[in-house]
């Protein structure tokens, strides 16, 4: 195409703007292959090769305009304990929500996605704001990686042990983060890490093995969805192995990503992951090849230095400038679809942090949207009537506990404008009428002494995840874990300061701050109400504060199955989930189910009815039921759908999580509840066939609480 000179004059409150496209790549009313096409015939090499990096810095000679990476898992990964931010480009404080884990315990798809708009708007923001410019618009979230194994040390960043509620997730993350623009992406979002990434230990050296049946159900179907449902167009390949292969050079790469699901933009190594398969994986015998393996295997963007490696590839013919063509075109693809190549009006995501030039992370609605995510994010363990708390009959309240008056940004969290903790939550919630008494831990007895002498003890414990002042990869206890540290136990150390509180004070309130289940066996025998919350909010305080004295109901639920003890466990590499792990495979009684959460009411469910007894291929039978609220307390319940196969000839889920909502009923109202089961969600993948079938039979519809707490039962028939 040849050069060509457009004017584009437009106004916007009160003032011209003026744009001069000289390039046909300007043009938004060519394709987008047409202007990509466009794009590349005038880039040298050197300026393509520099758009394989994670700063994508642009070409100012061609007025194609620049963006970066960033970490945003629960809010902009900016600044925070790992120095997100790149130095004097203005460091500021971002939104924080709970970790994703918490996200995913609100079991809630809408605000889960308003969760992940409204970082994208402050993403914009710091990109676009002059005062700060600080950010970039590729997003690395949500981790789409499955909590198999509750010993994996980045349980905090997955949505659970489910396929099917973990896709859901994902598809609404990406949603939110992207925007609903029919033109552009407000933000692009980057899911990590493909594949079955769910060991830390060894990691760089292990294989995750497995059939192609778990591929397709389980481990591939968060990204898969995340992809075809949530449009995200970039991922990054794993670490590890899988069946034998490296990830990054994996062949499914091409084969299912690119030419099944229609992935063509960002493909990515993990940080350092290019030199991995020299140094640890050993599958190369030098840089170059592994360089050149690299981009015929459709990476398009290393986290690495990588550029002495590709350019001495060229050298040698072991790699060619049409192939580099080709991998940079979907990072351009990314760059395009984010307004960088054009100064379009309809682009309203571009006027962010420049019309609107309030700093978002101080707005009333961001501190109100993450209470409520706080709130929603709150599991009820046990209650045996000690909550919610009554203030009018309470002179005194213990806060004890290393958690009480601690939060912690993770590793992918940034700084939070502010910080409540749980103590600083009861206080703002009692003021001056209760006298509030704490203690850290028990030395010189005083955790003792704080509970004996209050009406309530609340004493909050759990992990740790940062590990401050320890090397990468260290903890301080066994039952810790994070980024490249497994977990080694799932019992609870401090849980004998639980016990000393308890024998203190019969009204013991267990809070567990923690980004991952424990084994309390002891706890759950003999405490009377226990609530399980994940780190990191900036209200987790306040959130807190509210369930406690019932300004709010809970009604999070499990998104992993709590263990009884690890002896439960099968071994943390074997990724055969059929052998017994996760709540669709374990015959083990659990300590708390997958799906487990209660509230401050009862909820009755009956009449249930579907509108088909049959189900064909592309079918849609809606399951409804009539759920009361028999109680006196307004309150969130989260109806969950479960089947199972009977009749299949093949090995399948003792039960599958296929559909669930959460929803608000007033006390003593009754609400009909509809849940769509898609035909889709039912099928298996058929090797022989290389489809997804729906196997024909009876399939057992189980409605309930909890995948144990079923309340209702039914049957429909595959046809």
């Amino acid at each position: 195409m040849k050069k060509a000179l457009t004017i584009i004059i437009f106004t916007i409150v009160g003032c011209t703007y003026i744009f001069a496209q000289t390039y046909p790549f300007h043009n938004t009313n060519l394709s987008d292959d047409e202007r990509l096409d466009n794009l590349i015939s005038l880039m040298t090499l050197e300026e393509k090769i520099d758009h394989l990096s994670p700063f994508l810095r642009g070409v100012p000679r061609l007025d194609l305009k620049g963006t970066r990476i960033v970490e945003g898992l629960h809010g902009l990964a900016l600044s925070g304990p790992a120095n997100w931010a790149v130095k004097g480009k203005g460091e500021a404080p971002t939104t924080t929500f709970p970790q994703a884990i918490g996200l995913a315990q609100m079991w809630d798809p809408e605000l889960h996605e308003q969760i992940a708009a409204w970082e994208a708007n402050e993403i914009r923001y710091l990109t676009q704001n002059q005062n700060y410019a600080s950010a970039g618009l590729i997003i690395l979230a949500p981790n789409a990686d499955l909590g198999r194994d509750i010993r994996w040390g980045r349980t905090e960043e997955c949505y659970g042990e489910d396929a099917y509620l973990a896709s859901v997730l994902t598809v609404a993350f990406v949603k939110g983060l992207q925007g609903n623009h029919s033109r552009y992406w407000k933000t692009a979002s980057l899911m990590k890490h493909f594949l079955a990434n769910s060991n830390e230990n060894n990691r760089f050296i292990n294989s995750s093995d497995f059939d192609e049946r778990l591929f397709r159900e389980y481990y591939s179907y968060p990204f898969y969805k995340g992809v075809v449902e949530g449009g995200s167009r970039a991922y990054m390949a794993a670490y590890n192995k899988y069946n034998g292969i490296p990830c990054t050079v994996h062949p499914v790469l091409k084969d299912v990503t690119v030419a099944e699901w229609g992935q063509n933009g960002i493909i990515c190594t993990d940080g350092g992951g290019f030199r991995r398969l020299i140094d640890s994986h050993k599958y190369y015998p030098d840089y170059p090849e592994a360089a050149a393996a690299c981009i015929k295997a459709g990476i398009t963007m290393f986290l690495d230095n990588f550029k002495p490696a590709l350019l001495e590839a060229l050298e040698k013919g072991l790699v060619a400038e049409e192939e580099i063509d080709e991998v940079v075109r979907g990072n351009l693809r990314v760059m395009l679809k984010l307004g960088l190549m054009d100064s379009n009006p309809d682009n309203t995501y571009a006027k962010i942090g420049i019309e609107d030039t309030i700093r978002p992370w101080i707005k009333p609605e961001a501190i109100d949207l993450a209470r409520e995510a706080t709130v929603k994010s709150i599991v009820l363990m046990k209650n045996e009537g000690l909550l919610p708390l009554k203030k009018e009959g309470i002179t005194s309240i213990a806060v004890i506990g290393p958690s009480a008056d601690l939060v912690v940004s993770d590793w992918y969290a940034g700084t939070p404008p502010y910080k409540v903790s749980i103590l600083d939550g009861i206080r703002n919630a009692v003021g001056n009428n209760v006298e509030v008494r704490f203690a850290a831990s028990n030395k010189a007895d005083s955790a003792v002494m704080a509970a004996r002498e209050s009406d309530i003890a609340i004493v909050c414990v759990g992990n740790h995840p940062l590990s401050y002042g320890l090397d990468w990869g260290q903890n301080y206890v066994a039952s810790d874990g994070r980024e490249e540290v497994d977990r080694q136990a799932i019992s609870l150390e401090q849980e004998d300061l639980v016990k000393l509180v308890k024998a203190a004070n019969p009204n013991t309130v267990l809070i567990l701050v923690s980004s991952f289940p424990y084994a309390i066996p002891w706890s759950k025998e003999n405490i009377p109400a226990i609530l399980h919350v994940t780190q990191s909010s900036q209200e987790l305080g306040n959130g807190v504060a509210d369930i406690l004295f019932g300004v709010e109901s809970p009604a999070g639920r499990l998104v992993q199955t709590w263990s009884a003890s690890i002896d439960q466990l099968l071994p943390i590499l074997d990724y055969n989930i059929r052998n017994g792990r996760t709540y669709m495979y374990d015959r083990n009684e659990p300590l708390f189910a997958f799906g487990h959460g209660l509230s401050y009411t009862t909820f009755e469910y009956s009449e249930l009815n579907m509108n088909q007894t049959t189900i064909k291929d592309g079918d849609i039978v809606h399951i409804s039921l009539n759920v009361k609220n028999a109680g006196s307390i307004n309150s969130d319940e989260v109806i969950q759908l479960y089947v199972s196969f009977p009749d299949s000839k093949i090995e399948r889920p003792v039960k599958a999580l296929k559909g669930f909502r959460r929803v608000h009923i007033p006390a003593g109202e009754s609400m009909t509840v509809t849940i769509p089961l898609k035909a889709d969600n039912l099928k298996y993948w058929n090797e022989e066939k290389h489809a997804f079938v729906l196997e024909k039979g009876q399939l057992q519809l189980m409605v309930g609480a909890s995948s144990e707490d079923i309340r209702l039962t039914g049957t429909i028939e595959a046809k």
